[in-house]
């Protein structure tokens, strides 16, 4: 899967990125799920919750991949 970072944002906060693709349901378990780390960030388990996520960046949760790209043009 892959997420694009809106034109004028240079990142996304790990916890706002699980939240707005629904892979938790709210931005307290987000901040569990990452405390607990059960998220890697690049191959790493990572647990800043508001960590910033760059272009390039490879999010892994619950067998989820995410790689964050840049917002592509029509």
């Amino acid at each position: 899967m892959k997420f694009s970072l809106q034109p004028g944002h240079d990142y996304i906060q790990l916890n706002q990125l699980l939240k707005l693709l629904g892979l938790v349901e709210s931005g307290g378990e987000a901040n569990q799920v990452i405390t607990d780390g059960e998220v890697l960030v690049n191959n790493l388990p990572e647990t800043q919750k508001r960590k910033k996520l760059r272009i390039g960046d490879v999010i892994l949760f619950n067998s989820n991949e995410i790689k964050i790209v840049e917002e592509e043009d029509d």
